[in-house]
């Protein structure tokens, strides 16, 4: 798809005052922005792109808006400089692929509703005007959950001692991802190949171990990431490995559950890597190299 954006885009605009107390109100608020898929222009300024759908949105919103005791306008707007609308596009485009990212991870820890899921990733996809990344993983997530959910449950087989395994995960690994092949080529198989993979066009091969896909021997399990449920099933108790599966839980779950420190630092810097490298095994190399300098780092650390 061609990036550049002419400035005749239309846009819907809600200017809006929300009432100082109670404080929930402020938080409400930016639960239903965030959920329409609407972009900040200015403070108190948000945006959608103009449609019939996002008008309505935006209306009932403000009537909410101004029922909790606030003020709020709704205007349509073309904005005269290019860059703005650059900038408007690119936010939709990342909140649209940040709502298909949770709808795969919720799909992959396997205790969802596939029913809620569906409706929330039909709203994306409405939502998403400007062909957002993620949408074919969140769809891929879904069918996989469905298709579990039609199947009786039945024990997996895990290996105590994998060695010399050929590893599978989706391709264009990120967080999670990337840390787990790390974990698993440092303390698990060294030994161990990885192969990156379409979940839709995969079927998997005898003796592979799949991670981070859902129906995978090692993937997300209840609230826990991929890394905590490898370091989990293979007993890997060093306290180095904790916190930087505390880090890697919170940075691919995106619920601040353990709030350490390094966490965003780690973060930018591995968005910096997806940035520059175009290719899994690049992805983890560089990868691979953070977490190492990270373990040794938080070994040094400890009391």
């Amino acid at each position: 798809m061609n990036d550049s954006i002419e400035s005749s885009q239309q846009w819907l605009l809600l200017i809006h005052q929300a009432p100082p107390k109670p404080d929930y109100l402020r938080v409400k608020l930016r639960r239903r922005l965030q959920r329409l898929g609407a972009v900040p222009v200015k403070r108190s300024v948000y945006a959608l792109p103009a449609s019939d759908h996002a008008r309505e949105d935006f209306e009932w919103l403000a009537r909410e808006i101004a029922a909790d005791g606030g003020e709020a306008a709704l205007a349509e707007a073309t904005f005269l400089d290019a860059d703005t609308d650059q900038r408007l596009v690119a936010a939709c485009r990342a909140a649209a692929s940040t709502a298909y990212g949770e709808i795969s991870s919720i799909g992959r820890a396997g205790a969802a509703d596939l029913e809620r899921l569906t409706r929330r990733l039909h709203e994306v996809v409405a939502q998403d005007r400007f062909s957002a990344d993620g949408r074919a993983d969140a769809e891929a997530a879904l069918d996989a959950l469905a298709t579990r959910l039609s199947q009786p449950e039945t024990a997996m087989e895990l290996p105590d001692k994998p060695l010399g395994r050929i590893w599978v995960t989706r391709a264009m690994v990120y967080v999670d991802r990337i840390a787990s092949a790390w974990l698993i080529r440092r303390f698990i198989d060294p030994d161990s190949r990885f192969r990156f993979v379409a979940p839709k066009q995969y079927r998997p091969e005898p003796g592979e171990l799949r991670f981070d896909m859902y129906d995978g021997e090692f993937t997300h399990d209840g609230d826990s990431c991929t890394f905590e449920t490898l370091c989990r099933h293979f007993a890997l108790a060093d306290p180095a490995l904790k916190a930087i599966s505390e880090i890697v839980h919170d940075i691919d779950c995106k619920d601040d559950k353990f709030a350490r420190a390094e966490t965003p630092g780690v973060q930018l810097v591995l968005d910096g890597i997806v940035q520059a490298c175009k290719t899994d095994e690049d992805r983890l190399a560089r990868g691979g190299a953070l977490f190492d300098d990270l373990y040794v780092q938080l070994r040094k650390a400890r009391p």
